[in-house]
């Protein structure tokens, strides 16, 4: 049974996933990770979900305020030994509750031509691409996506 509890960027398994997110990421990224790396602190997070399975931590999300009417989500990860289980789904449409619940309209993301399986569950989940924003207006890696809630 999957458990998903609502915390903070202060929550320490969900420091635990975003530093094995972190790593992958390092290697899938490369050259551009430093790049990447630099608009995913965790200092601006304030509402982060992480998902038990048997008690143990094994998948996280979280968003940020965008602007007035938009939450951003970042830090999505699951394990790799329980993907495929529909738990970053779960992570993605209680972020998008929450991101509702506080009153926002729409949440964007961006994620990297380098985690196909990031796009295809984005796009299961009702997100549509939309031209680069913000720093990553011109970088070819990045995807961008939004859904209105």
């Amino acid at each position: 049974m999957i458990k998903i509890v609502r915390t903070d960027a202060s929550d320490s398994a969900f420091k635990s996933l975003v530093s094995i997110l972190d790593a992958d990421l390092a290697v899938r990224d490369g050259d551009e990770h430093a790049f990447y790396d630099q608009y995913n602190k965790l200092d601006s997070i304030k509402y982060a979900l992480v998902a038990y399975k048997n008690d143990k931590p094994v998948a996280c999300g979280a968003i940020k305020e965008f602007n007035e009417s938009t939450m951003e989500v970042k830090r999505m990860f699951t394990a790799p030994e329980c993907r495929g289980e529909g738990i970053a789904v779960q992570i993605l449409s209680e972020l998008e509750k929450w991101a509702a619940e506080l009153s926002y309209k729409k949440c964007v993301l961006e994620t990297g031509i380098r985690q196909p399986e990031a796009i295809r569950l984005y796009e299961k989940c009702g997100y549509s691409p939309i031209p680069n924003y913000g720093q990553y207006i011109g970088v070819d890696n990045s995807r961008c996506f939004q859904k209105k809630l």
